[in-house]
């Protein structure tokens, strides 16, 4: 079976949390990448710090392409990515779990894609499920079994960054449908599917949203949340790792579909 990834988004980077860690840089047609390759008990994992040491590279700076093209020589198959999200949506509040399963995007100067007309040609690849519904049925089963709260599906809206939104955009990602906001969605999720890894989003709502919130929002309030329930996350992915070792069957009701 291949390689599960976690990536690291704000406020979780500590591969101490695995067994065995080792550093290993991967030279990719984009640029290097330094990652992490551990086990969680005998399962195999890379950890990528999608920031950096630090949290020194803001979100529309991260090299993604990079980043997608080194889980996939790592062979990796599987990545859960986790992140701190504003909530527009007054059911997913604070301290509870998303795992979205469509998204928006809004950003603005990001290299989005391999298939930009060079050696990988031109591929429109489809984005019908953007995130891995067998993925997201692991986390769910892993959510119940820690009793967390959590919400499985909702919209992702991605905005360039790094600077918070205003209420009226905020108001406009509503109106469009959007439940969640985050500045990391995009384009991972769109380079996963096109270089056909499993990819699902591990969302741990901070705060609401401008506009939703009654208060101005801060960076120290995401960091503090972050804090508080960081410990759910990685319970969170503690236990799904099995269940992914287990293979996709085990985690989906349809008999049919296995693990890559």
């Amino acid at each position: 079976m291949k390689k599960t990834a976690i990536i690291g988004g704000t406020g979780v980077y500590d591969p101490a949390i695995l067994d065995d860690p080792k550093t290993v840089v991967i030279v990719t047609p984009y640029g290097k990448v330094t990652l992490t390759e551990a086990k969680v008990g005998d399962q195999e994992l890379v950890f990528m710090n999608r920031h950096g040491a630090g949290h020194t590279i803001p979100p529309h700076k991260i090299n993604y392409r990079a980043n997608i093209w080194a889980l996939k020589e790592a062979d990796v198959g599987q990545v859960l990515a986790t992140a701190a999200v504003g909530s527009m949506n007054i059911k997913m509040a604070p301290g509870n779990f998303v795992f979205p399963d469509q998204f928006l995007e809004f950003t603005k100067a990001r290299e989005c894609t391999f298939f930009d007309g060079g050696e990988n040609g031109v591929v429109h690849t489809d984005m019908t499920e953007p995130y891995s519904a067998q993925l997201r049925h692991c986390l769910e089963r892993a959510a119940k079994q820690i009793l967390i709260t959590y919400h499985n599906g909702g919209v992702y809206v991605t905005t360039e960054g790094p600077r918070f939104e205003t209420p009226a955009e905020i108001d406009m990602y509503r109106r469009f449908g959007g439940d969640l906001v985050v500045m990391t969605a995009y384009p991972e999720v769109a380079l996963a599917r096109e270089l056909d890894m499993h990819y699902a989003t591990v969302a741990m709502v901070t705060n609401f949203a401008a506009g939703v919130a009654k208060y101005n929002l801060s960076h120290k309030e995401v960091l503090d949340t972050m804090e508080e329930n960081a410990y759910k996350v990685r319970d969170l992915l503690f236990a799904v790792v099995p269940l992914i070792a287990k293979g996709l069957r085990e985690c989906n009701e349809e008999e049919d579909i296995i693990m890559l």
